[in-house]
């Protein structure tokens, strides 16, 4: 009886450690499309609200009327699916997309004469920004290198309101200084544009 009195409270503990080190290790939830199915980095899927009342899909235009330079990431204002986007994680050996996890968007489909890559980033980046000025997203970013250089160019996918929101929150960099805050819209001179905003975008993904 002392024998299992004193191994008790050792078995217990060892139990309790074994499903911490479990939960701490669990993968964060994947990432489903409309039909039920795994957003996978090697597939193509369409971003649209939740709401079919919402507007449409997601686009990229020029509203600085330049003839080359980052084009602007827009919402379609009608039932437009608009241009899928193509996602990659930060690991690329993962191939399913998970919430709350760093990764890079593509628009994808998209012809353009100019260089600039179709990589979404924010526009003008710079945490803590005394100006407090409107973080846009535009295209031009690089697809990986994570680090100081490249913290505009990383955002999250994460539960919302029936479907998901898109944020900006990077953890690739952990001594660096960072925005955190929800992907949502802001309209300028007619355009709905995507943004660092207070209120998140509802959004969900269909695969193209």
């Amino acid at each position: 009886m002392k024998i299992s009195s004193l191994f008790l409270p050792f078995l217990t503990l060892s139990i309790l450690a074994i499903s911490l080190f479990s939960e701490a290790a669990a993968s964060p939830d994947p990432v489903l499309d409309t039909s039920g199915k795994l957003l996978r980095a090697d597939s193509v899927y369409y971003i649209l609200p939740v709401s079919h009342r919402s507007g449409g899909g997601i686009d990229l235009t020029n509203t600085k009327n330049m003839t080359c330079g980052p084009l602007d990431v827009v919402q379609m204002g009608d039932d437009n699916p608009g241009i899928p986007v193509s996602f990659f994680p930060v690991n690329l050996k993962k191939g399913v997309v998970r919430v709350f996890t760093d990764l890079n968007i593509m628009s994808t489909n998209t012809f353009t004469v100019c260089p600039e890559s179709t990589i979404w980033k924010l526009d003008h980046y710079r945490p803590y920004d005394p100006l407090n000025r409107k973080y846009f997203i535009t295209t031009g970013g690089v697809i990986g290198n994570p680090g100081p250089e490249t913290l505009g160019n990383w955002f999250k996918i994460q539960k919302f309101g029936g479907g998901y929101k898109l944020l900006h929150c990077p953890s690739v960099c952990t001594y660096c200084d960072v925005v955190c805050k929800d992907v949502g819209i802001y309209v300028q001179n007619g355009h709905r544009r995507l943004a660092l905003t207070n209120v998140p975008f509802k959004v969900v993904f269909k695969k193209a």
